[in-house]
């Protein structure tokens, strides 16, 4: 596999993501046992939102060299530890420890989009 790879699918299973929250907004919550009442699916179309720009940005930084593609890189790899530490924070709470699948998957891709972007030069 190669970063541009990477990038795409990375784009691709965001982008499925974001689709999801956008027309279920319930469905991802409720794999985690979180009930999302209608009154509160405005948070689930902004985290679609967010998904969206990640998708796009991952889209994008496939055709981009040097310094653009390493900020994507890193962005994309802020991204999900942010998002990780705050699921983190969530399992503290209390939340379903099905969530801990969801930060593993985070903490792989943070691993991939690293690895892959460790090669990107400076110069």
């Amino acid at each position: 596999m190669t970063l541009r790879a990477l990038l795409a699918l990375h784009a691709f299973v965001t982008a499925a993501a974001g689709i999801v929250l956008a027309i279920v907004p319930a469905a991802i919550p409720a794999a985690v046992g979180i009930v999302l009442d209608p009154s509160a699916y405005l948070v689930a179309y902004f985290i679609s939102g967010a998904e969206f720009a990640i998708a796009y940005l991952s889209l994008r930084a496939v055709t981009l060299q040097g310094e653009a593609l390493r900020l994507a890189v890193q962005t994309i790899v802020v991204f999900h530890a942010a998002t990780g530490l705050l699921e983190m924070y969530a399992l503290l709470q209390g939340v379903d420890p099905r969530l801990w699948l969801n930060l593993i998957l985070r903490i792989i891709v943070i691993i991939l989009f690293s690895w892959f972007g460790r090669r990107l030069s400076y110069a």
